[in-house]
């Protein structure tokens, strides 16, 4: 079957067209519905079942993830609705529905984290959770089970664990501050109270769970990359210049590195990842190998290795300044000339990296091997803080 279904999304994705194979999305639980049985590992250690919760008033399951923009911006009101009724009998509990092997990399690119189990725990350090955080995401039974449309998408089960309200947690979508109108907390002060929750199914709007059939997805993406030619180009003074002018209006990052620094290498994989995360936002990547010109077969054979070429979507932006890569090697005769050009304050040792705003001034700046998501949590920063979709 998933032979099947990865030869249809091959011939549908080089038509251009749908997934033809598309499994219909599983029906939502039904209003009065039992809560299902499940058994699931946590980031605290510890594997939650149902029974785990039996003396709870109210139990409110939470499906989510860490990538999506919705649910990124929902996480801070998850952790208040978990403060406001923890010591009413509610238990509140959020559960990571998505498998990373349903997702391409760039539908990672407005947040810091994939939708890993390895990755939950440092979600939940940056919106301060306290909460249970479980994953679905190696078999999705439970997320199947209950139906669960999106993130983050709500089930509120009450003291007979017959489902009393689905759907979405509030109006305020990726809004900022108070929140209108709450469906959730409408919810279980209607359970608590021992009345009809008035309306008890919303619709949950937010990006698709991501289901592991949808790795043929990330297969396909994959081998479009691989297949992409990775190009190298000599790099003098004034086009250093103008690289740090940043005409293209996009979030820039500038990475310098060499092939015979061992910590530039390592670091590499991290930036081209970042590359394909971000490349549907307003955002490009540019490399500079200080390594001697004479060099740069070598230098290139590496880029290629990592699949180092330049997105699709950042072309019109690259075309916008004349230029034909995202990979250069110095060419100039004096270092120094570089450094002044692109960043005065780099004292030449590498790596080192430089994340430009739309006007061209550094907003970010490392000296030494870049940690990933910190790299990510950077340039999320320096988009929100332009604007930029």
């Amino acid at each position: 079957m998933k032979s099947l279904l990865l030869s249809f999304a091959l011939a549908a994705t080089a038509a251009g067209t749908a997934f033809a194979a598309d499994p219909p999305n599983p029906p939502v639980l039904a209003i009065g519905s039992p809560v299902p049985d499940f058994s699931l590992p946590a980031i605290d250690g510890k594997t939650y079942k149902l029974e785990d919760f039996s003396k709870a008033k109210v139990l409110c399951l939470i499906f989510t993830c860490n990538h999506c923009p919705d649910a990124i911006a929902a996480a801070p009101r998850m952790e208040e609705i978990h403060q406001a009724y923890k010591d009413k009998g509610v238990a509140v509990v959020a559960i990571n529905s998505s498998s990373p092997l349903g997702l391409t990399p760039d539908e990672l690119g407005y947040g810091a984290h994939g939708d890993s189990f390895e990755e939950m725990p440092d979600f939940a350090k940056d919106n301060n959770w306290t909460m249970p955080y479980l994953y679905d995401g190696e078999t999705q039974t439970l997320s199947h089970t209950v139906g669960a449309q999106s993130t983050p998408h709500v089930f509120i089960f009450g003291e007979d664990r017959k489902l009393a309200y689905t759907g979405r947690m509030d109006d305020a979508a990726r809004k900022k501050g108070a929140v209108e109108k709450s469906y959730v907390k409408n919810a279980i002060d209607s359970l608590l109270a021992g009345t009809k929750v008035e309306e008890p199914v919303t619709r949950s709007f937010g990006c698709s769970t991501k289901w592991k059939w949808k790795e043929a997805w990330r297969k396909k993406d994959q081998e479009n990359w691989v297949a992409k030619q990775v190009t190298m180009e000599k790099l003098d003074d004034a086009a250093a210049k103008k690289l740090r002018e940043n005409a293209s209006g996009n979030i820039r990052v500038i990475n310098f590195w060499s092939t015979t620094c061992v910590p530039c290498v390592a670091e590499l994989p991290e930036f081209v990842d970042a590359y394909r995360r971000f490349q549907n936002r307003e955002f490009d990547f540019i490399t500079i190998s200080t390594d001697p010109v004479e060099d740069q077969p070598k230098a290139t054979k590496l880029l290629q290795k990592l699949n180092a070429a330049l997105s699709d979507k950042t072309k019109p932006s690259v075309e916008k300044e004349g230029r034909t890569t995202n990979n250069y090697i110095y060419s100039g005769s004096n270092p120094d000339k570089l450094a002044e050009a692109i960043d005065k304050e780099w004292s030449g040792a590498l790596p080192h990296t430089v994340i430009l705003n739309p006007k061209g001034e550094i907003v970010w700046r490392s000296a030494g091997q870049v940690e990933g998501v910190e790299l990510r949590r950077q340039i999320v920063k320096a988009l929100d803080d332009a604007g930029k979709p």
